[in-house]
């Protein structure tokens, strides 16, 4: 029996060995991007977007949305949900073309910024969501690129987004 529990603390010992070296040669940065079609307008799309306050209506991953105070004149709140605390900033706003949120990161494990694009078509918009992360734990990033996958947070917002306005869409990797 000493034998059996021994080697399996050699195992997961080795195993997070394994995960926290191989997180260690990945690159701290990333960058990811999705896309999909939708037959709202860019105004409308934009309008949603840019109403964090409203987000917990429509995105099941935030559970409540705290505001901050504003930093440089910039709109800061804090995103609730199962995953903890996510403390974000407008960090640039082109309505209804153009938005840029940033991580307020200290302290986490992650950061960086999500740049959504807005573009006209004849059948409503395009949006892009483009994630230019960081993660600085060598453990998360392991599990951010093999197990999460870098564009799973940006797929989900896009797949909500659809739903809320009762569209059924299909989100594309473009990077």
């Amino acid at each position: 029996m000493k034998r059996i529990v021994i080697g399996m603390l050699v195992v997961i010992v080795a195993a997070f060995g394994i995960v926290y070296g191989v997180g260690l040669s990945l690159p701290q940065d990333h960058v990811a991007a999705v896309h999909a079609e939708f037959a709202a307008s860019p105004e409308q799309i934009f309008a949603t977007i840019t109403d964090y306050r409203a987000h917990p209506e429509w995105r099941p991953s935030v559970e409540r949305v705290e505001e901050l105070p504003a930093r440089d004149g910039k709109q800061a709140w804090v995103e609730l949900g199962a995953t903890g605390p996510l403390p974000m900033e407008l960090t640039e706003s082109a309505p209804p073309v153009r938005l840029v949120t940033t991580i307020l990161s200290e302290g986490l494990p992650f950061g960086g910024r999500w740049i959504y694009e807005i573009e006209p078509t004849a059948a409503g918009a395009t949006v892009t969501i483009t994630e230019e992360g960081e993660v600085y734990s060598p453990i998360f990033r392991f599990v951010s690129r093999y197990i999460m996958g870098h564009h799973t947070s940006a797929s989900l917002f896009l797949s909500d987004l659809g739903a809320h306005f009762g569209e059924n869409i299909t989100v594309d990797i473009v990077r």
